[in-house]
């Protein structure tokens, strides 16, 4: 069988850490006669991850590690979510949009709310956006996200459980080291697939 790009993560062990950063363009100018400084906000918005999985034996190990050379470096893509945050601490059960491409503020139409902090996907496999809600939104209205949309949404779903965004590797080679126990332990980095 052919491997097809997203890949979904092995969910056999689950994930030990998650550390995620939310990545802006921004030119920053200070001047170093007065400390006065000018700042000017590009376009460029990007998930970046740090993945750390829990010690594990060979066999759960292997499944792993067949997943990271399978994504062949930087040029497959997997679904990444975070863990931790696989429901909305709102009460939303959807999550209408529309919106141009580079809007951070979009028009949302909600079923319950939304809180400042929760999660929601636009699109699906390779289309997938993962967003987060800056302001707590109830109702109908404008609601303030990061990243800012990448592509025109009309009218589109979005996904408030289990929300992923599509990632891809932020290193060519993968490794993984063998204690002498033989227990195994990997890590790995990944950044948004734009």
């Amino acid at each position: 069988m052919a491997i097809t790009y997203p890949l979904a993560l092995p969910t056999h062990t689950g994930i030990a850490s998650v550390e995620f950063r939310a990545v802006n363009t921004v030119a920053y100018s200070q001047s170093p006669f007065t400390l006065s400084g000018q700042a000017h906000a590009y376009s460029g918005q990007m998930w970046q991850a740090d993945i750390s999985l829990p010690p594990m034996k060979r066999a759960d190990a292997e499944q792993w590690i067949a997943f990271l050379i399978s994504l062949r470096g930087q040029f497959g893509t997997f679904l990444l979510n975070d863990p931790s945050a696989t429901t909305p601490r709102g009460t939303a059960s959807s999550v209408t949009v529309t919106g141009s491409a580079g809007d951070a503020s979009v028009t949302a139409v909600l079923t319950g709310t939304l809180l400042a902090g929760d999660y929601f996907q636009l699109g699906t496999t390779s289309d997938a956006t993962l967003h987060k809600v800056l302001v707590d939104r109830s109702g109908n209205g404008t609601m303030e996200i990061w990243p800012a949309l990448r592509k025109a949404r009309s009218s589109i779903s979005g996904d408030v459980t289990s929300a992923a965004g599509v990632f891809r590797l932020m290193s060519n080679e993968q490794a993984w080291n063998v204690s002498e126990a033989s227990i195994y332990g990997l890590n790995f980095a990944a950044m948004e697939a734009l």
